[in-house]
């Protein structure tokens, strides 16, 4: 039984004996090989793949420097071409009358892309221990990243459409650079890092399943 003064101790399926398909959800017994549903093959909870998630990461970190540093729009403006970074071409959007398409521009490459950074080693990090988050905000905050992860293609997009837009004012054109290389790669990392994540790591750190005859 359970101390009075302690929380109610929740069952888990890992504690129970019970596997979850990560792709359709449905819970098979201990022992099974492969999802009867959608065929995954199953396997317990493993939190060695937080690995595989800080080394996308880190991978997408590195790859976002140089998106950041090289030119990622090329504007000309009366004949005359300048390359621009990322923020700097908001700045050169924002200052030809475009504030629309610069916000969307900033939002799509800066706050979307360091958000998910910043989302998933948050949620990883709350899985080592390394900082307090309990399973309820773990979780809301792997719907979060889900979320983000749904717009992540919207960073690389938005470049090739304003590459599309021939003419912003009668006088002005854009073109991607070479950064935008580098920045889609960063958001295929950070997509695969996400990917990588076990979700059901949010409860088992928190529940950790108990030893035989632990129970009293």
């Amino acid at each position: 039984m359970e101390d009075a003064g302690h929380a109610t101790q929740i069952l888990t399926a890992h504690a129970a004996g019970l596997a979850g398909c990560t792709s359709c959800g449905k819970v098979h017994p201990g022992g099974a090989a492969r999802c009867l549903r959608c065929g995954t093959p199953l396997s317990p909870p493993d939190g060695r793949s937080l690995q595989k998630v800080w080394a996308w990461l880190i991978a997408g970190l590195i790859v976002y420097i140089p998106a950041n540093v090289f030119p990622m729009l090329q504007t000309t403006n009366l004949g005359r071409t300048t390359d621009n970074t990322i923020v700097g071409g908001v700045v050169d959007l924002a200052e030809h009358g475009d504030y629309g398409v610069a916000v969307i521009v900033f939002v799509a490459s800066v706050v979307i892309p360091l958000g998910k950074f910043a989302a998933i080693a948050y949620l990883a990090l709350s899985i080592s221990r390394t900082v307090r988050l309990n399973a309820d905000r773990r979780h809301v905050l792997f719907v979060i990243v889900e979320f983000i992860g749904r717009w992540s293609m919207i960073d690389v997009f938005v470049v090739a459409i304003l590459s599309s837009l021939v003419t912003l004012d009668f006088t002005a054109t854009v073109k991607p650079g070479i950064a935008a290389v580098s920045f889609a790669l960063s958001v295929a990392f950070t997509m695969v890092s996400a990917l990588s994540f076990d979700p059901r790591l949010i409860w088992d750190v928190e529940y950790p399943p108990r030893a035989k005859g632990s129970e009293t």
